[in-house]
């Protein structure tokens, strides 16, 4: 068994390539690419005419994704990943994201604790919003502060999933095959905002409010369902520690029971929601303030790193 849930020795995706899959900024221009040891091949080198990740989603690219990697074995070039900017890897989603809430049991306790409301300790069904995102920022970029309007800023590390075909009417026992890959999300959000309001829209879509990334680590790279140490880390302090495996709704259950009365399209991207250990679970609370650095990592996919800026 491998602790990080990627798979071992000859199993390790389709021909022994790790397949992270990113969008890139280099000499001005952005595209998208494979990072390969510390390498960035541009997908153009390797016969892909789409030009953002959405679109090479939407147009095919899961079922892609194994001739990319041969191609990808034999290309000599590339550019040094020092020598690009890593943007999210999908800058500009074509739909809102769809996020669990309280997908934790230790978080929902949290958040009851911090809304001074009682928790009975069940769960007995998912709760779904979704979160506006006018353009997701990448690692190393900076989360604005907005304090003009919120002085509650918190951050909340999660598993997104990335769809690669589109989702009607399936059963949690095949979801696994509709994945296209996994990345990391910080779901940023405004605790005063999303409260005051009794709903999380506008508190969770601020404009930066998306930091995702570095990239995104295909579905055979990683064991099904990820079982995988999540964290976050803020100033150096280890905030967030717990493991996906302990979401309470996973995302064969979501899918079949969204998938029951909607259609998800390809390159929908779905937050499974975070564990304890946000800001608004320390007493007193814990918010983010200028300058602060915030990471969130999930071993086997990615450490995603911003500061909040001004």
């Amino acid at each position: 068994p491998v602790a990080s849930g990627r798979r071992a020795g000859a199993e390790l995706g389709r021909g022994g390539i790790e397949m992270k899959l990113i969008t890139y900024r280099y000499e001005g221009e952005e595209a998208i690419g494979i990072f390969v040891d510390d390498r960035v091949i541009p997908m153009t080198e390797l016969g892909v005419q789409e030009k953002t990740m959405l679109s090479f989603i939407q147009h095919g690219g899961q079922e892609q994704l194994a001739a990319l990697e041969e191609r990808a074995r034999s290309y000599d070039g590339g550019i040094p990943i020092q020598a690009v900017t890593l943007e999210a890897p999908i800058p500009e989603p074509g739909q809102d994201i769809l996020c669990l809430g309280i997908n934790y049991m230790d978080h929902a306790e949290e958040s009851a604790r911090f809304k001074l409301e009682t928790f009975d300790g069940k769960r007995e069904h998912p709760v779904y919003f979704a979160k506006r995102v006018t353009r997701a920022i990448g690692d190393g970029a900076c989360i604005p502060s907005h304090k003009e309007i919120t002085c509650q800023l918190d951050y909340e590390a999660e598993l997104a999933v990335i769809l690669g075909k589109d989702v009607k009417n399936i059963t949690a026992e095949n979801a696994r095959e509709y994945i296209l890959g996994y990345t990391v999300i910080n779901d940023v959000s405004a605790r005063d905002i999303q409260n005051r309001h009794k709903q999380w829209y506008f508190g969770k879509s601020l404009d930066g409010f998306c930091p995702m990334g570095p990239y995104i680590v295909t579905a055979d790279e990683i064991s099904y369902p990820p079982e995988l140490p999540i964290r976050s880390i803020v100033n150096g302090e280890l905030r967030q520690n717990s493991n996906t495996r302990l979401l309470i709704f996973d995302i064969g259950y979501v899918l079949e029971e969204l998938s029951a009365g909607m259609t998800l399209k390809a390159g929908t991207i779905l937050s499974m929601g975070t564990p304890a250990g946000v800001g608004m679970g320390f007493t007193p609370p814990r918010f983010l303030q200028e300058g602060d650095q915030v990471i969130c990592e999930i071993e086997g996919i990615g450490r995603l790193s911003n500061r909040i800026g001004s």
